[in-house]
């Protein structure tokens, strides 16, 4: 066989093992919950069809309350966050702020949900640093005060986590969608007729960037409304939302809890579902009653206070996040820190000290998980690309949406039926399923984060090389890779990150066999040891920055001699 009939070979089979690793695990698994929702599971004497887990389901106490909690937050975060990032976009595209907070994107969507939501609940809690910032001298608090956030019973608590951190990753997805529809000569061409920044943003820019953004906004609905880990830290408990339910009956020690579960796994598809057509349906009315406005020829909108409210309001979601990751340090180093003084005095590494024999078993099998589970999706995401190019043809419509499979489907609805897939085929639970489990996940963002730069490369170095004599390994390990060397590590990076903060997928298909920071930090969050909590979800923060420290640092050191490879080099 000769290399370039290996190469076509390789290159052929890796983006079909791209679709399987996308595809298999999410179809299985639904379908594996899906027969013991109505009763069959033979191991646990299930042999015949019944609606009888339904039927508990539906008179387990405050069920109408779950869905309802999951279905308003997941909406109402998803439309707060539009409409932030589209405001935002509109006023400030092009400007000196943009391009600050374009450079903070990737760290911030690589802040692992639970950190921020730990963040977040300490910065907002009755004893937390917002109420000690204005205790007593304005509030006049000498003492926490009563009220229950968060944690509420509306939701807003959790509204705001979503928000917080759905923003950053609609902000990054925006960035490939601007140059895709054009948005630069649209905006030309509305501003040269005399439109506002913001009205020739939502009249020129809007139709035909919200397309190219509905993919991603339906991940983030579908993120929202069956959240886990967010969820548990944020959101109140009585009730829960309906994730964090079906995760505690499926952990009940009674096994006959399972066929529950199962029913609720596939309801929380069916709500997922259900706020995905909800929003469809709202797309089309919101095109429906605007098509008038768009042609009425008005230049402004209200573009000034608008854009204040866009500043203001993005200013809100970048400081809760600083001061919650602040925060955070603050409690992982202090000592006794009564209320209502703002800082810790005098702060101490006892807290560390103290966790350093404990924190080796998590950390290491963290890296190990988010290490196997990047390499596997940086190799799938380049052969992917690779045949793309090769091909000289876009991605069809139906691989598009393989890509966002994972993201769309409740990952507590396929991540139970895998369970009870790997329970019945005598699967032992351990880091391989977590790694694979990982990788389900990591791959979509690793894909989404390399495949504009991959594409945007210059045909003509390959063509050159080949020229040249040098064949098709040579020209992609010589060529395009060093070319692309700081896109891949960056994507490397955000998978990392990515994987390390995965909750669900290293709790269900390890079944505790398999402990990370993300597991003991979400664990801890719900009991009363603030600073262990604290030192949890800053490792959660600091390994995903030292995966940026390094996507950072090896291009400088590779490319020491040749800095006009570095980004940003003319």
């Amino acid at each position: 066989m000769t290399s370039a009939v290996a190469y076509r070979l390789v290159v052929g089979v890796l983006p079909w093992l791209t679709i399987a690793l996308l595809s298999v695990p999410v179809v299985a698994g639904v379908l594996g919950a899906l027969a013991p929702a109505f009763g069959w599971l033979p191991a646990l004497g299930g042999e015949r069809l019944t609606l009888a887990p339904w039927r508990q389901l539906f008179a387990v106490p405050g069920i109408v309350d779950m869905a309802r909690l999951s279905l308003v937050t997941g909406l109402v975060s998803a439309a707060l966050s539009l409409g932030l990032v589209v405001l935002f976009l509109g006023s400030f595209l092009h400007t000196a702020l943009y391009r600050r907070i374009q450079r903070w994107l990737s760290p911030l969507l690589a802040v692992p949900h639970a950190a921020a939501a730990i963040g977040l609940a300490f910065l907002l809690a009755p004893s937390g640093w917002a109420a000690r910032g204005i205790s007593p001298w304005l509030s006049g608090w000498a003492y926490p005060p009563d009220y229950a956030f968060p944690g509420d019973a509306w939701g807003l608590s959790l509204i705001l986590g979503l928000v917080v951190k759905e923003v950053p990753f609609l902000l990054l997805m925006s960035l490939a969608a601007l140059v895709q529809c054009q948005a630069g000569e649209r905006l030309r061409v509305a501003r040269s007729l005399g439109y506002r920044p913001l009205t020739a943003f939502l009249k020129g820019v809007m139709p035909g960037l919200y397309p190219l953004l509905r993919l991603p906004l339906y991940a983030v609905i579908a993120f929202a409304t069956s959240t886990v880990d967010v969820a548990m830290i944020l959101g109140p408990t009585t009730p829960s939302t309906l994730a964090v339910s079906v995760v505690g009956w499926l952990n009940d020690p009674a096994l006959s809890m399972r066929f529950m579960a199962s029913a609720g796994a596939m309801l929380q598809l069916l709500l997922t579902l259900a706020a995905l057509l909800i929003w469809w349906a709202l797309e089309r009315l919101v095109a429906r009653a605007s098509r008038g406005w768009c042609r009425d020829g008005r230049r402004q909108c209200g573009d000034r206070w608008l854009a204040g409210m866009a500043w203001l309001a993005m200013r809100t979601v970048l400081g809760l996040m600083m001061a919650a990751l602040a925060g955070l340090a603050l409690w992982s180093v202090a000592g006794y820190w009564p209320f209502p003084a703002f800082l810790p005095w005098p702060p101490t590494a006892h807290n560390w000290l103290n966790a350093a024999d404990d924190l080796a078993a998590p950390v290491w099998q963290s890296l190990g998980v988010a290490l196997a589970a990047t390499l596997v999706s940086v190799v799938l995401v380049l052969g992917a690309l690779e045949a793309e190019t090769q091909r000289r043809r876009p991605m069809r419509p139906w691989a598009q949406l393989i890509l966002y499979l994972p993201l769309l489907v409740p990952s507590v609805a396929f991540l139970f039926g895998l369970v009870m897939m790997q329970a019945q085929m005598g699967v032992r639970p351990g880091l391989g399923a977590v790694i694979i489990g990982h990788a389900v996940f990591v791959l979509p963002y690793v894909f989404l984060s390399l495949a504009e730069s991959y594409r945007r490369l210059d045909p003509r170095w390959g063509q050159q090389a080949s020229s040249l004599g040098a064949g098709p390994w040579r020209i992609f390990w010589r060529v395009r890779l060093p070319l692309l060397l700081t896109p891949v590590l960056t994507a490397a990076a955000v998978g990392f990150a990515v994987s390390i903060g995965q909750y669900l997928p290293t709790l269900l298909l390890g079944a505790g066999r398999v402990v990370t920071v993300t597991t003991e930090a979400v664990s801890l969050a719900s009991g009363g040891d603030r600073r262990l909590t604290a030192i949890y979800a800053l490792l959660q923060l600091l390994l995903p920055a030292l995966g940026f420290m390094l996507a950072m640092l090896v291009p400088r050191y590779v490319f020491r001699r040749r800095r006009g490879l570095l980004p940003g080099a003319d």
